[in-house]
């Protein structure tokens, strides 16, 4: 009988060197997680200390952005019924989580270029922090929106309870796409032109200002390969229809965004010594 604690075919020593390999393992992921957020600590504050009315800037500025797509489409260009306020605001609201984080995220290693030439920091904090203090804005504006909903005739449903899902879903989707856009945009400094017009065409492609289950079927499949566009449909469901997520598109985003975050990973860890080196 093997004694206590040995795995059969392994000496002591293996196992011991197992135990010092996971717990070596643990504690880089604990020091890439304290970064992270100390690295998005940083981040609030000095987005608080920018103006005088510090963190009320976190909801103003939001407001405002929607408040002039409201006004243009809504009262200038005459589009959508009694309801469409409500409808614009959740496509606004989770597009400018994903358009900010996005955009952050991606030009992360260059905004952070002086700090890797002093001291080394595993360099996928910097999208990943990025993306904590938008995740952070965003999660304090759609609190105050679901709040909002209370006073108009949407009220809270059972299927509300699915939100945190689809929240953490999106979430996945920005990490995947941000990190790998930031892995790779210091090879192709030019990636920040194509990426500016391609969020700028996503944004009156994604079914934010109409419903795309209103257009044409044929237009609806190539409308719906767009992630975002179906992570704002399945807001609209759960929040304004009482309605679950199309669990298969679900499921969609999900292997999408797990395979591209695993690309991601495997290219910060292949040229972690090399971008300080390209990132001026």
């Amino acid at each position: 009988m093997s004694p206590p604690g040995r795995r059969r075919g392994c000496s002591y020593t293996d196992v011991d060197a197992m135990n010092v390999y996971v717990d070596a393992n643990r504690r880089d992921w604990r020091y890439l997680v304290d970064l992270i957020i100390q690295q998005a600590r940083a981040g609030l504050r000095a987005e608080a200390s920018r103006g005088y009315l510090g963190v009320l800037w976190w909801v103003i500025e939001p407001v405002m952005y929607m408040a002039v797509f409201y006004v243009a489409f809504a009262h200038v260009m005459k589009r959508g019924d009694e309801n469409f306020a409500i409808f614009l605001l959740v496509g606004l609201i989770v597009w400018k989580w994903f358009y900010a984080a996005l955009s952050a995220g991606a030009n992360s290693l260059f905004a952070n270029a002086g700090l890797m030439n002093l001291v080394y920091v595993p360099k996928i904090v910097f999208p990943l922090a990025n993306i904590a203090v938008n995740t952070f804005k965003f999660l304090v504006i759609l609190v105050l929106f679901l709040l909002f909903l209370q006073f108009t005739p949407t009220r809270m449903t059972w299927s509300w309870l699915l939100l945190p899902g689809l929240v953490l879903t999106q979430l996945l989707l920005i990490m995947a796409l941000s990190c790998l856009l930031a892995a790779v945009m210091p090879f192709f400094p030019d990636l920040t032109v194509i990426l500016n017009n391609v969020l700028t065409m996503l944004l009156f492609l994604s079914g934010i200002f109409f419903d795309i289950s209103k257009v044409s079927a044929s237009m609806q499949t190539y409308l719906m390969l767009n992630p975002i566009a179906l992570l704002i449909n399945m807001y609209r469901q759960i929040l304004l229809e009482g309605a679950p997520p199309d669990w298969q598109q679900l499921l969609g985003v999900l292997v999408f965004s797990t395979a591209t975050m695993a690309l991601a990973i495997w290219l910060f860890k292949r040229f972690d010594r090399i971008y300080p080196k390209i990132v001026f």
